[in-house]
């Protein structure tokens, strides 16, 4: 695979420099499931604008990565994901990581789209980059980090390999459309939902 390394427990000296020196990064989880409180982060990746993608491999019961925390803390650069609101949370959890300057391309999707319904990233991404991505591995056992399938590394890559092309489309969409702003505070709010989402509240703003 292309500029693609696999990095065990943290993000490398070099890498992390050559990431800051970027204005936008891609960024993924994968875990053994969908709550952060139960299901333990197995994988990090990164993609930076020149395409370069790393995974990081979290080991059990690992609560750090000094390098990723110092990356996605930095507000020199802006990360991009697709459904922030999750893989913001189980950073949190589980590394201790208070992701600075988010942007969901799942929010955006669903503020400039407004056409469809169908806002996952395998769909966003067949129209505005017209890539089909194979999502076979997504529900895959993630736990054996160490010893993770070509099919689940292409998978994770494939995540956050168009990602922040993605972004860019649905920036100029959320422009045209006069949306942006509204967008961009939805994007300051989600540390406090995630926040919420941490101690298990629920529809907190209904009746």
């Amino acid at each position: 695979m292309e500029d693609f390394q696999v990095c065990d427990r943290d993000l490398a000296d070099n890498l992390l420099s050559h990431y800051l020196h970027g204005e936008v990064i891609a960024v993924d989880t994968e875990t053994m499931g969908l709550l952060p409180q139960r299901d333990r982060l197995c994988l990090v990746q990164l993609c930076n604008s020149e395409g370069k993608v790393t995974a990081i491999r979290i080991a059990k019961g690992q609560t750090d990565a000094p390098n990723l925390k110092k990356l996605l803390e930095a507000t020199s650069v802006l990360k991009v994901f697709h459904f922030a609101r999750f893989d913001v949370a189980t950073l949190r959890y589980n590394l201790g990581i208070h992701v600075n300057r988010v942007f969901c391309t799942k929010i955006a999707s669903k503020l400039a789209r407004t056409y469809t319904q169908r806002h996952g990233l395998k769909d966003v991404v067949q129209e505005l980059e017209q890539v089909e991505l194979d999502k076979s591995s997504q529900s895959s056992d993630w736990g054996n980090a160490a010893n993770l399938s070509e099919a689940q590394l292409n998978y994770a890559a494939n995540d956050v390999r168009y990602l922040i092309s993605v972004q860019k489309k649905l920036t100029e969409m959320l422009k045209r459309e006069e949306r942006l702003e509204l967008a961009q505070e939805c994007f300051r709010c989600l540390p406090t939902i995630v926040s919420l989402d941490l101690l298990q509240f629920k529809d907190l703003f209904e009746h």
